[in-house]
């Protein structure tokens, strides 16, 4: 099968067309015919050897729609020739064949192949952070960092979906803003001046790190959540005091997808479903702003490498 992957970690141009065996769905397992494939930060984090120098040739991408080519041992639910969305925890989705957990394979229903390739990572993440990590609630007011991100562009019309009173964002640059302004925010501000301009909010969502993550600590309200699911600056980690946040009645909360599939897969499923529910609706839409052939992944990593990316980039697979 066609697919591309990298034996050396580095940039974009380590990612190389290879022809691998088709794999074959084991227990629990299911076989997606991949027609595109998400691009996502975690797989240039996976390219840049965050997850491991690879031994062998790798094949990212955690996020894939199709139709199920193949069932496994002890699969139901699921039969060949339906189209699904997939979060894929080991990745594997720039290829043409792509296994997949049963738990986190979902019927699209409805909802296009182009959509649905973008809905397994991005839509289920952008859910969970909002509802699990951040435990939102009606009338809370949510910051929302990355405003222009696939996962924030996408965060923006959860969190008006779940009953959120104001949502706000930060962006890099005034392109990202002009982009950012048609998914409802009440108001977008520059990330290095957000500080002086927001008021105090229930929920932020930070996948920046460093700097703006210290800035935001002091925005929280009472009972305010700081929600981490990335460190998209690649800065240091930081060392935080805890007492002023018993002092001040602020919590910090982590979301990482891949630690919830492997200890609480039922929660990766629910919070999925309801995400393609609501895009089901129309109450919220997954906006694609470029989709480019399998062959040319390196340049979809380029443009998220530059800090050039809006919305959401796929792989034209099948």
């Amino acid at each position: 099968m066609r697919a591309v992957g990298f034996d050396v970690i580095g940039g974009p141009e380590v990612l190389k067309a290879v022809d691998l065996p088709a794999p074959v769905p084991g227990p629990g397992q299911l076989l997606v015919r991949v027609a595109y494939a998400g691009v996502n930060h975690d797989e240039m984090r996976h390219r840049l050897g965050d997850f491991g120098t690879p031994r062998h040739t790798t094949v990212p991408g955690f996020e894939v729609s199709g139709e199920v080519a193949a069932v496994g041992p002890g699969v139901t639910g699921l039969t060949v020739g339906e189209q699904v969305a997939a979060y894929l925890p080991d990745g594997g989705g720039y290829a043409e064949y792509a296994l997949a957990p049963a738990d986190f394979a979902f019927p699209l229903d409805g909802i296009s192949l182009r959509d649905g390739g973008g809905a397994g990572l991005t839509l289920t993440a952008a859910y969970g952070i909002l509802a699990g990590a951040a435990r939102l609630t009606a009338g809370d007011t949510v910051l929302i960092h990355a405003a222009a991100g696939g996962i924030g562009s996408a965060a923006a019309q959860i969190a008006r979906a779940l009953g959120a009173a104001a949502v706000y964002g930060t962006v890099g640059s005034a392109a990202k803003a002009e982009y950012a302004e048609r998914f409802g925010y009440d108001a977008i501000h520059p990330r290095d001046a957000f500080a002086a301009a927001v008021r105090e909010v229930d929920v932020v969502l930070d996948p920046i790190g460093g700097p703006t993550r210290l800035a935001s600590l002091p925005l929280l309200a009472p009972f305010g959540r700081l929600a981490l699911y990335g460190e998209a600056a690649r800065h240091p980690d930081l060392s935080l005091p805890l007492l002023p946040l018993w002092q001040n009645n602020r919590s910090l909360a982590g979301y990482n997808i891949a630690d919830l599939a492997r200890r609480a897969p039922a929660a990766v499923r629910s919070h999925a479903l309801s995400a393609l529910s609501l895009l089901a609706s129309g109450a919220i839409r997954l906006d694609i702003t470029g989709e480019l052939p399998l062959a040319r992944a390196a340049d979809a990593h380029q443009v998220l490498a530059d800090g050039r990316g809006t919305g959401k980039v796929l792989l034209r697979v099948g």
